[in-house]
């Protein structure tokens, strides 16, 4: 049995099932992630994304192909045509070294980001 997943990644505004929208950068950090472990057509990324956050992360489809395109703009993956395992014409996309450095980088931005969180929020927690 699938679980609904509690986060959508959206561009700028919230899902309105009830889920919460991610930050918009998020998507870019967790393509480039999963186009580590090889090529990937844009279904089969979402499905990435979505098992390995154990269904807690969903990808909106209207977010996921602008942020591509926009990763293709910028050189961090390259894309392909080819075909998908139900035999349909899809484009492939694949990290490029570029993009294994954008990846590091953002990486660690995004992990100092959530320790500076965490630490706001742990001295809230002690005020309280």
């Amino acid at each position: 049995m699938t679980r609904h997943p509690k986060y959508n990644i959206v561009g700028s505004n919230a899902d309105p099932k009830g889920t919460d929208a991610l930050l918009q950068g998020t998507l870019d950090l967790l393509i480039l992630r999963t186009l580590v472990f090889g090529p990937q057509h844009g279904q089969g990324i979402a499905r990435a994304i979505r098992a390995e956050s154990s269904d807690e992360l969903l990808v909106d489809h209207g977010s996921l192909y602008p942020a591509l395109q926009r990763l293709e703009s910028s050189r961090s993956i390259r894309a392909e045509w080819g075909v998908s395992e139900n035999n349909r014409k899809a484009r492939f996309y694949t990290l490029t070294p570029f993009g294994k450095k954008e990846l590091v980088r953002e990486t660690s931005h995004w992990k100092r980001m959530v320790a500076a969180i965490g630490r706001v929020l742990d001295a809230r927690k002690a005020e309280s």
